[in-house]
């Protein structure tokens, strides 16, 4: 079930934007970039932090650089939606370091999976070897990605 969002201002929005964009921005910088003194923005960000608006703070990686320039979209069907399957596929899956995203879907498929890897015998390596013997996984359609047009950027706020 979704959270409920707590009510979010001008000021913690500009707050957001600035840090989608740069998360390592000393608070001070921040505060100045926003227009709010220190004090205040820090515990503005505080705020955003324990309610769960800021998940969490990471660099972002460009998976060619280092050794993964292959990357498939996976839709993954399973045979049953028992709970003891599903709960198997899923934990199946969260320990398989190549799936770098997985989404559980409505429609025709299940899941949707991201899947990094360093070529296509790696990917079929994990294809074959670990997704295809995943509990209750019935079929799988891969698509590779050729070039990112958009690649995941700022939640527009």
């Amino acid at each position: 079930m979704a959270k409920t969002a707590p009510p979010l201002d001008s000021i913690d929005r500009r707050i957001l934007r600035a840090l989608q964009r740069d998360g390592r921005l000393p608070v001070v910088a921040l505060a100045e970039q926003i227009g709010l003194s220190p004090t205040p923005c820090q515990r503005r960000v505080r705020r955003l932090e324990e309610t769960g608006v800021i998940a969490r703070y990471a660099a972002v990686l460009e998976p060619a650089r280092v050794g993964l320039p292959l990357q498939a979209f996976v839709l993954v069907a399973l045979s049953s939606h028992a709970e003891e399957v599903v709960e198997g596929f899923q934990k199946a899956l969260s320990a398989r370091p190549e799936v770098l995203a997985a989404y559980a879907m409505s429609g025709e498929m299940d899941y949707l999976l991201h899947v990094l890897a360093t070529d296509f015998e790696a990917y079929a390596d994990f294809a074959m070897r670990a997704l295809l013997r995943m509990p209750g996984v019935k079929e799988t359609k891969s698509s590779f990605v050729l070039t990112a047009l958009k690649p995941p950027g700022e939640i527009p706020v």
